[in-house]
């Protein structure tokens, strides 16, 4: 492990506090930084600098003065919102932060960015970073975080080194994403699954993320300007991980298989739908939920295993069973 200050935007999200922390026990001693001020607290009251910080509009010299690696985490993730939002907080804010950073000395910035940038209807196996990217963008989230992750890849230079990682689904405690979808169906008793749930998912586990993330540091120099896909490396069907978390809460759930297309005409219906609303509120289910969920994704992870040295320790299903055990104990 690499030495010297390190910042952690977004530090308040699912990956951030499992970062913040995992650097903490190291005895990095981070700076975190991010919006919740009731998650900071908690930072805080387990030993790390907490700054609260909106890198949209905020200085951000005085936050990354001295630090000598920026993680940046922070983003809008979400499949549904204004773009001017979207653009703002992945884009803006990234453009904000990589010229603090260059100006304040820095000499690494690791970028999380997204593999929602492959989605399509279609199902992909062993995907690779050579793999052509759709000829659109799924939606603002993937459009703006590709933007992002190349303004990030374009300022690497000799003196300061600039990488991006891919996770995808990542699992974890603090998960706001695929979780909480799963939960709530588990309070409802039912669960409709494009294609019933049979497409191909890779899941990480937060901890195997935030292991990438540190050894993308310790090698930043020599993969500078290079984006590196991660997953968990091991494929199951939406379907099993439901059941799976079903069956470890507990609860009787009925998937109700849906055709994909079907499921993506009825969330085009009610995306149109939601546009003519008052604050144009997120439908229950948005296109890229059923693009996400009714096609295959996977990885080869050749490129993360040679260059960063990394592979994923955890199981998607561990992973769950982690996830579920912490969230029980919070």
């Amino acid at each position: 492990m690499v030495s010297g200050t390190v910042l952690v935007t977004g530090a308040t999200g699912g990956l951030g506090r499992v970062l913040a922390g995992m650097l903490h026990a190291a005895g990095r001693h981070p700076i975190a930084t991010g919006r919740d001020t009731r998650i900071g607290a908690e930072l805080s009251a387990a030993g790390m600098r907490f700054v609260p910080a909106d890198l949209v509009h905020d200085r951000l010299a005085p936050l990354v003065e001295g630090v000598e690696t920026v993680f940046h985490l922070a983003a809008l993730s979400a499949p549904w919102g204004a773009r001017e939002t979207f653009q703002a907080t992945n884009v803006a804010a990234t453009t904000r932060l990589l010229d603090a950073a260059r100006a304040a000395g820095c000499r690494r910035f690791v970028f999380a960015s997204t593999p929602s940038i492959y989605t399509r209807t279609a199902d992909q196996f062993g995907l690779t970073e050579a793999t052509p990217l759709p000829p659109q963008a799924p939606n603002d989230y993937a459009a703006t975080k590709y933007a992002a992750e190349c303004a990030v890849l374009a300022a690497a230079n000799d003196t300061f080194a600039t990488v991006a990682l891919r996770p995808r689904a990542i699992i974890g405690p603090h998960d706001t994403a695929l979780l909480p979808r799963l939960l709530r169906a588990a309070g409802k008793g039912v669960l409709p699954l494009p294609n019933g749930g049979s497409a191909m998912i890779e899941p990480t586990d937060a901890r195997d993320t935030a292991r990438a993330f540190i050894a993308a540091e310790a090698v930043c120099a020599s993969v500078a300007g290079k984006a590196f896909n991660l997953s968990g490396g091991a494929a199951l069907p939406v379907a099993a991980l439901a059941r799976h978390v079903f069956a470890r809460l507990g609860r009787r759930v009925r998937i109700i298989a849906v055709p994909r297309r079907l499921a993506l005409l009825a969330a085009h219906g009610a995306e149109c739908i939601a546009r003519l609303l008052p604050g144009q509120p997120e439908p229950p289910f948005t296109a890229y939920g059923a693009m996400a969920l009714g096609w295959s994704q996977t990885f080869d992870l050749t490129a993360a295993r040679a260059a960063l040295g990394w592979a994923p320790q955890h199981a998607p299903l561990a992973a769950v069973d982690w996830a579920l055990a912490e969230m029980s104990h919070a």
